[in-house]
């Protein structure tokens, strides 16, 4: 019996089954969130781009049409976004006369982020916006 006690032959093989699932777990939750994270940071790319395009336009409603189209037009060269799933609003902004605003929002409910039971997920909805003034600068 203290033979038996004192083997340790088989601790490597016990510990490996420990600490896999957990490493793993680990791993996979970071390549996950940084597929969510890429998301986010190429719709806020497509956000600030298209306001820095919509410069060129005289009225808002060519700002509008730059920026719809800068969007449209770029919206496939961003890994892991669904150019379908775009939707681009531009206008000027309420808060202040000599500012516009590009809003970019994805919806990134059918990633797989969202079909594995992580706690707690992100919001679906990915929107960001970005402002330039009249003129660009």
């Amino acid at each position: 019996m203290l033979r038996f006690v004192l083997c340790l032959r088989g601790a490597s093989a016990v510990e490996f089954a420990l600490i896999t699932p957990l490493f793993l777990l680990m791993l996979f939750g970071i390549v996950i969130f940084g597929g969510y994270l890429t998301m986010i940071h190429g719709v806020q790319q497509l956000a600030a781009e298209a306001a820095r395009s919509s410069v060129a336009g005289i009225s808002d409603s060519e700002r509008n049409t730059i920026a719809t189209g800068y969007v449209s037009a770029n919206a496939a060269t961003y890994p892991l976004l669904d150019p379908g799933k775009i939707v681009v609003s531009a206008a000027p902004s309420s808060s202040s006369t000599n500012v516009y605003v590009v809003t970019v929002t994805y919806d990134a409910s059918s990633s797989i982020i969202f079909a594995l039971p992580l706690a707690p997920a992100p919001s679906s909805t990915i929107a960001r916006s970005a402002s330039i003034p009249y003129g660009g600068f």
